[in-house]
């Protein structure tokens, strides 16, 4: 069962699941151990569950596969991991931005399985559906193929990719309530929603916790099924990755070209 919320007594003295923890180390309590699989949340810097990884690296479990679809940058999100040498593994996209990740992977300190995007969000969903394998056209005939099944349907070729499932999987959502049921905002909503689904437990911070009923049905991305554990982050900072901008005009400039940039 996926999610292993603790029990407690209501006022009646009925027996009733409690998924909200007072804290992320609270919320990972016993979980956690060296050698796990654990997906992470977030695109980028965007929805990842910060707070939940600053508890994982002071815990000091160590030899983890990561499946994320990058490894956020120098000091921030799961660059952290990386800083304390706690990650074996990584199953990712994207891993640009981290230059602490280039030199471990560089210096043979640590193991890299590249993923096309779409193929990695793909077999994290499989594994939630309990699905073990797919074929997809992506990749082959490149370096991403090596070592696996190719086979040909209706004359194309296709490449056999394995589902990804966790022991443990953290999320962030911008809403949810106190059964489990969240909503994630924009881009947040890449990677979270699918990971929700692929772990023996799952733990979501949110930002803003309501009591059940208060989230229209219709809006739920993912369902309070899936989520073991809770912990309430109203208060975060949220950066931005890379911060591109154009260069301002001068006023002067700026009258004299009619305004026009």
């Amino acid at each position: 069962m996926r999610a292993d919320p603790a029990m407690a007594e209501d006022e009646e003295g009925t027996l009733s699941m409690k998924k909200v923890y007072p804290d992320p180390g609270a919320a990972l309590a016993g979980l956690l151990r060296d050698g796990m699989t654990i997906m992470a949340g977030g695109f980028g810097l965007c929805g990842i569950p910060d707070e939940l990884i600053d508890a994982i690296q002071a815990s000091g479990v160590k030899d983890l596969t990561i499946v994320s679809n990058n490894a956020g940058i120098d000091g921030v999100g799961l660059g952290k991991l990386l800083d304390t040498r706690q990650v074996k593994k990584m199953i990712s996209s994207y891993v640009g931005e981290n230059k602490e990740f280039a030199r471990q992977y560089l210096g043979g300190e640590l193991e890299i399985e590249f993923n096309p995007q779409g193929t990695l969000a793909e077999r994290i969903r499989a594994g939630g559906a309990g699905i073990p394998a797919f074929f997809t056209k992506t990749g082959v005939g490149t370096k991403v193929a090596e070592g696996k099944e190719v086979r040909e349907f209706d004359g194309e070729s296709y490449v056999m990719e394995r589902g990804l499932f966790a022991d443990l999987a953290i999320v962030h959502a911008w809403k949810g309530d106190t059964e489990g049921n969240l909503v994630y905002r924009k881009t947040a909503r890449n990677f979270n929603p699918m990971m929700a689904t692929a772990a023996e437990v799952t733990v979501a911070q949110v930002e803003n916790l309501v009591q059940p009923g208060e989230i229209d049905p219709d809006h739920i991305h993912t369902p309070g099924i899936f989520i073991g554990r809770i912990i309430h982050v109203p208060v975060r900072e949220k950066r931005i990755e890379q911060r591109t901008v154009r260069k301002r005009k001068e006023p002067e400039a700026a009258a004299a070209g009619g305004g026009q940039i």
